[in-house]
């Protein structure tokens, strides 16, 4: 292991020792980066709603204790043998997608989200609610400088995911409902003005603020999920994960209409007619995430540029951000620091 400054052998760290428990503030060993790895002094950590399906257990467990968290963005600290670009002093991003295996059938199709022997940051590898973290050289992000702080976090999930959705819509959509106007919808509304299309944002019934928020950051109109837009809709994208919001977005779908379900957990899609799918309207979920959504999210974020609504929580009060976004009191996005 290559370093230049003094590491310390343990670290503060947040850990999921079991689902449905609150996270426990731990005294743990600083990891060391293997063959192709780079250990990272974590700046900031984003909090995802993803964390909180792996905290409730809506994800079965596959590592326990484990390190939640993976949307960081950090400074390389010492480097793993076979590491050949990244050294130390550089500032990266971290994301969901951890590893690859390269050879499965889906790596192979150029679908690398879909890989039979994926890892994941926070969920099957530890993450970012920590000090320290080590990832994949080749699977962390370089990212522009203007996005080395902590007000960026949310972009390597909350951007990259949600970018990940807006390039599934069809190309000649104009006009799109987003439905749960949170992390990341008010990061993919700056895009959509960018490339001049329409936001009509859709919240919870009564969510006043929420309206306020998407309306703020350039939806042309925002209401109840229960409202009709004033217009049918080329396309849809639902970040809240409840599957009731299905139906209620193909109903309001133009023909030939995409809705797109952007988050890696929903609850149960209710029944609803076929003519509602009928004239070649489609629905289609969103897995993960690739290096190349990294790759293009970051070619086309500094040119808008793109900015957050973040609330900064010290690492020890992971558990009150994690209720905040449970609870709906965010506008935008949780960060940790430290």
């Amino acid at each position: 292991m290559m370093t230049l400054l003094h590491l310390p052998e343990s670290m503060r760290a947040m850990v999921l020792e079991k689902p449905g428990q609150p996270l426990q503030l731990k005294n743990v060993p600083v990891p060391a980066p293997g063959p192709g790895q780079v250990l990272i002094k974590v700046i900031a950590c984003g909090v995802c709603r993803t964390d909180l399906h792996i905290l409730d257990g809506d994800l079965p467990p596959v590592m326990l204790p484990l390190i939640p968290g993976h949307e960081v963005i950090g400074e390389v600290a010492a480097t793993g043998s076979e590491v050949t670009t990244l050294k130390y002093g550089d500032k990266i991003g971290v994301p969901w997608l951890a590893y690859t295996c390269g050879h499965c059938k889906y790596c192979a199709q150029g679908q690398e989200n879909l890989c039979e022997h994926a890892l994941f940051t926070g969920y099957t590898v530890n993450g970012g609610y920590a000090e320290y973290i080590v990832a994949w050289e080749k699977y962390c992000i370089v990212i522009p400088d203007i996005f080395t702080n902590q007000a960026s976090a949310p972009l390597l999930c909350a951007g990259l995911i949600g970018y990940r959705s807006w390039r599934m819509i069809p190309e000649y959509a104009e006009n799109i409902g987003i439905y749960g106007f949170g992390a990341a919808a008010h990061i993919i509304t700056q895009i959509a003005r960018y490339q001049s299309k329409s936001v009509y944002a859709f919240t919870k019934p009564g969510d006043g603020s929420s309206e306020a928020f998407a309306l703020e950051r350039g939806a042309i109109w925002a209401g109840s999920s229960l409202e009709s837009p004033p217009i049918k809709l080329d396309a849809a994208i639902i970040f809240a994960p409840d599957g009731s919001l299905v139906p209620i977005a193909l109903s309001h779908l133009d023909k030939g209409g995409a809705v797109i379900c952007g988050g890696i957990h929903m609850s149960d899609i209710p029944m609803f007619p076929y003519k509602m799918l009928w004239q070649e309207r489609m629905v289609r979920s969103v897995a993960n995430l690739t290096r190349e959504d990294g790759k293009l999210f970051f070619e086309i974020a500094p040119k808008i540029p793109v900015t957050t609504s973040v609330k900064y929580f010290p690492l020890s009060q992971a558990n009150e951000a994690l209720y905040a976004l449970r609870s709906g009191e965010l506008t935008g996005a949780a960060v940790l620091t430290f």
